[in-house]
């Protein structure tokens, strides 16, 4: 398969849409929808959609793994602000050199980006990701993945207390994140590029259970429509990829150094080989 776009900046609906003047139910006291219509977008039929690769859209944060300081490494939107005193760093990095496109890295034991933090080691230049297994693509895999084989690459950052924690992970006491590569969850059975076709999909078919759908274009062009751009709810009580087995592939054996004994990837480690039912059955010690 060819590589997948690369998420920069906001992706447009596949469809024209149109403001309907009703409370959305995605944001809190925003006194409008934003609602697909029956007709496929300029923009989509230019890059010519019918013949896109279309993946699952993850709920997640937004990041991006590129070099900085001479090794690969995390970065995560500048709109994650979560105090003032971040905000005014935000913007003072803005002005600096390192600045890069609206992005800013994720340092070692950041305390604003703490979450994504804790799926980084800089150390040995690992990341925490969950991707479908290379030999049985019905099974996902938690595995440490060199930041290397990320590079220029977007992924989705999900865990316990990320946008409400859509997928069910783990408690508040023991919480789980760990990082999706864009795209990394291909749409086999594909419903047909019609507004009823796409409505059908996401109310009765299991697979339909997502946030959205994202359509990877020949020319680098990504499309997509969430489920609420068709008047459907989103968080649901159990989702497609909550329906799915998972293996932990965590040896830490390679490595000469300890890991933070409180940390994600030694408490995984405890898990190594360890094959659960689902993502919402994997509960972490201490």
């Amino acid at each position: 398969m060819r590589r997948l776009g690369s998420v920069q900046r906001k992706m447009p609906c596949v469809f024209v849409t149109e403001v309907k003047a009703e409370p959305s139910a995605k944001r809190e006291h925003q006194p409008f929808k934003v609602l697909a219509t029956e007709t496929l977008s300029e923009k989509a039929l230019d890059a010519d959609v019918y013949s896109a690769i279309a993946t699952e859209k993850v709920d997640g944060t937004c990041c991006y793994v590129t070099n900085y300081k001479g090794q690969p490494y995390l970065w995560a939107r500048l709109d994650r602000k979560p105090n003032k005193q971040a905000d005014k760093r935000f913007k003072k990095f803005l002005h600096s050199k390192e600045s890069s496109k609206g992005w800013v890295p994720v340092e070692k034991n950041s305390k604003q980006y703490c979450w994504h933090s804790s799926v980084v080691n800089y150390e040995f230049g690992i990341a925490l990701v969950l991707r479908h297994d290379p030999d049985k693509p019905g099974l996902l895999e938690i595995s440490a993945v060199p930041l290397s084989e990320l590079l220029e690459q977007t992924l989705e950052l999900i865990g316990t207390n990320i946008n409400g924690n859509p997928y069910g992970l783990g408690s508040k006491k023991y919480p789980l994140h760990f990082l999706i590569p864009h795209g990394a969850f291909q749409v086999r059975n594909v419903p047909a590029l019609k507004h009823n076709d796409l409505l059908s999909w996401f109310e009765d078919c299991r697979e339909g259970k997502i946030e959205g759908i994202v359509w990877h274009c020949g020319d680098g062009c990504l499309l997509k429509v969430h489920r609420h751009h068709l008047g459907l709810c989103w968080p649901l009580p159990d989702t497609y990829m909550n329906s799915k087995p998972v293996i932990i592939n965590m040896n830490l054996n390679k490595y000469d150094c300890a890991f933070d004994s409180e940390g994600l990837f030694n408490r995984f480690s405890k898990l190594d080989k360890q094959k659960f039912d689902r993502l919402k059955d994997i509960i972490l010690d201490v």
